[in-house]
């Protein structure tokens, strides 16, 4: 049954109850969370559960982005996830997984733009910056004074990005860029938007810190996507954008540096399957709770009982992936090819767990109002996104074999 646990007041003085998601910590994860890692997961629960949701089918329906829910995030304290100083909040790696895998639960659209803002773009500067970009960008984009995005996808290079074909050639001391981008979150409202391109005396690939002001740089949002309905990808035009020297990224000279970036965000896609999974398994345990069909609760037949068990047992596994990434990250141990089979089994376990809690509220898992519909659109971008299961999987292959089967 639902449990409420008191919680301290938020800032205002009001006190809240936290209302537990129905038996998702069957092994008590969360009895090893420190009190500060409490103190935020409940942070987050509360935001999520009275902010985020109530919003998050209506814009999902229209397509729009929720800007009064965004501009809640900066007083969280969350924007920034681990980076440390310049305004940013220094999350240790379990309190940023919470924060990705609470948003998720509430809304994968909200989830994915932070994932943008503080994962790509603002961790490529504070990886690969200079410390006055770092001074400059870093605390304006923390307080969502300033969004940013992260151009590396095109429109002929998803998985083989290495193979990426915008071009960057010097001219004095500008940059001109030329190329197009696909599928680039916030890429048509960014402030800034961090452009790899090739340089074309080199042959390298460097990051560019671009104004998207700048004659030349066009973003346009996709319509009519299927999935993350409520946060905007753009296609990018960039055609013979002049970027100053002073924008270029002195630790973004190889596509080496681009999949360091990358690297950091895997693990976040875990928890952030975790977060649509919790969502789609409390709706589905609520609803056989509450739904009487032929003179009984749902919950009271065995094979619904069976279902909600395999369900369970698989959400279970999904936290003890994350627990055991965010351990390793805290230890400075997490290697990109563990990053990504978490990645790897979250999002297919997230796939399934999903289908059944759709299945389990019949028809009325169709509509937007019981949620887990949209968790089960907006799964699939997760599924794709920062690596497919299958280059995950060739490259974790590769790891325990010796051998690349990429070709």
């Amino acid at each position: 049954m639902a449990v409420d646990t008191p919680i301290p007041a938020d800032p205002s003085g009001t006190p809240h109850q936290l209302t537990e998601a129905l038996g998702t910590d069957f092994f008590s994860v969360r009895d090893q969370f420190t009190a500060q890692q409490w103190d935020t997961f409940t942070a987050m629960r509360r935001f999520v559960d009275h902010e985020v949701i109530p919003a998050a089918a209506a814009a999902w329906d229209a397509a729009e982005m929720s800007w009064d829910v965004i501009h809640g995030l900066p007083r969280l304290g969350v924007v920034g996830d681990d980076i440390t100083g310049y305004g940013c909040p220094g999350l240790d790696p379990l309190t940023h997984g919470l924060v990705a895998m609470e948003l998720a639960r509430g809304d994968g659209s909200l989830a994915t733009f932070h994932a943008v803002q503080s994962g790509l773009a603002m961790k490529a500067i504070a990886m690969l910056g200079s410390e006055e970009q770092k001074q400059e960008f870093l605390p304006a984009m923390a307080r969502l004074d300033l969004i940013g995005a992260f151009g590396l996808t095109e429109p002929e290079h998803g998985s083989d990005s290495v193979s990426l074909s915008t071009t960057a050639r010097r001219d004095g001391d500008d940059w001109v860029i030329d190329g197009r981008k696909r599928w680039i979150g916030n890429g048509s409202i960014a402030g800034r938007t961090v452009v790899w391109a090739r340089d074309t005396e080199t042959q390298a690939v460097k990051g560019f810190l671009v104004d998207t002001s700048t004659p030349g740089y066009e973003g346009t949002v996709i319509p009519r996507k299927g999935s993350m309905r409520s946060v905007w990808q753009a296609d990018i035009v960039l055609d013979g954008v002049r970027v100053p020297d002073r924008d270029r990224l002195p630790g973004g000279e190889s596509f080496k540096d681009t999949g360091r970036v990358l690297a950091t965000t895997r693990g976040t896609c875990a928890w952030m399957a975790l977060g649509h999974a919790t969502a789609a398994y409390d709706a589905a345990l609520r609803y056989a709770l509450e739904r009487t069909q032929f003179g009984r609760p749902l919950a009271s037949f065995q094979i619904v009982q069976e279902r909600l068990v395999k369900m369970l047992a698989e959400l279970t596994g999904m936290q003890l992936y994350c627990m055991q990434i965010a351990r390793l990250a805290e230890q400075g141990d997490l290697a990109p090819t563990i990053a990504g089979l978490a990645k790897m089994n979250n999002t297919r376990k997230a796939r399934w767990v999903i289908a059944e809690a759709r299945d389990l509220l019949g028809g009325n898992g169709i509509l937007l109002d019981n949620h887990v519909m949209r968790h089960m659109a907006d799964i699939e971008s997760i599924h794709t996104f920062e690596g497919t299961e299958t280059v995950q999987t060739l490259i974790v292959g590769r790891e325990i074999t010796g051998h690349s089967a990429f070709t």
